[in-house]
């Protein structure tokens, strides 16, 4: 969990490309500067201590200035960050979300990152497209609440734990002392969400960390609690927009 005690302060937000390692990380730190994080390879999964927003190479994360947050790569990892001043907003979002990224913006993204030192005319019009298309670019709901309530925190770790428990909420709830009623109640106050499609996301963040691991497909399904591959295949592609098979030839 990215806590702001203790965490580094980096006032610049680094733009640059790197390479991490499955399973690295990154510790906790802010930057005094807005960022945009996207990885061209692997998964990668921002964590506040809001949440954990997660994404493959179809998606960024935007990681507004201030905001303490830990990076861990899933898979191997090609990284991407594109830093921007704090008075430039093109998003106007002053927390954390996941952002569509097409081919286009994927390859400013790349070209932007490729020669962080280079101060020429053609950067600085590069940049000012890559914002454009920012601001053009859908939300997407792939985020991971960090639950406060210790009743939905029990619930949350049953699921973490074994993505393919098939427990409704009401058995999860007598597993751990709280009622149905009272657990649905909390999803949607502190997540927004109901039950069924906060399990939804669950699974899908750990379809991603296997898949970034080179887990076969049929296995992904079964391991996170789809019924079938071809229904796990359905649901992961219209949230990620390609198929799970596809996901490690994404590079």
């Amino acid at each position: 969990m990215a806590s702001g005690t203790g965490a580094r302060h980096t006032p610049t937000a680094p733009t640059r490309a790197q390479r991490l390692t499955a399973g690295q990380c990154i510790d906790a730190h802010r930057h005094d500067d807005h960022q945009i994080v996207y990885a061209g390879s692997g998964v990668v999964a921002v964590t506040t201590d809001a949440g954990t927003w997660f994404a493959p190479g179809t998606r960024a994360i935007w990681i507004p200035a201030g905001t303490v947050h830990a990076h861990r790569a899933h898979g191997r990892l090609d990284l991407h960050l594109v830093g921007l001043p704090a008075r430039e907003n093109p998003l106007g979002l002053d927390t954390p979300v996941v952002l569509a990224v097409g081919p286009l913006l994927r390859e400013l993204i790349v070209a932007y990152t490729r020669d962080p030192h280079d101060t020429g005319p053609e950067r600085r019009r590069l940049l000012a497209v890559l914002r454009d298309r920012l601001r053009a670019s859908p939300q997407q709901p792939l985020r991971l609440p960090t639950p406060t309530d210790p009743r939905l925190a029990a619930v949350c770790a049953l699921v973490h734990a074994d993505p393919a428990d098939p427990r409704t909420l009401a058995a999860l709830g007598a597993a751990t002392g709280t009622g149905e009623r009272t657990l649905s109640r909390l999803f949607r106050r502190e997540f927004g969400m109901t039950f069924p499609q906060w399990r939804t996301q669950s699974r899908l963040y750990h379809a991603l960390r296997m898949l970034a691991d080179d887990v076969p497909v049929t296995a992904v399904a079964h391991r996170c609690g789809w019924s079938s591959a071809s229904a796990f295949i359905e649901v992961f592609r219209r949230s990620f927009g390609y198929t799970p098979g596809s996901h490690n030839r994404r590079t």
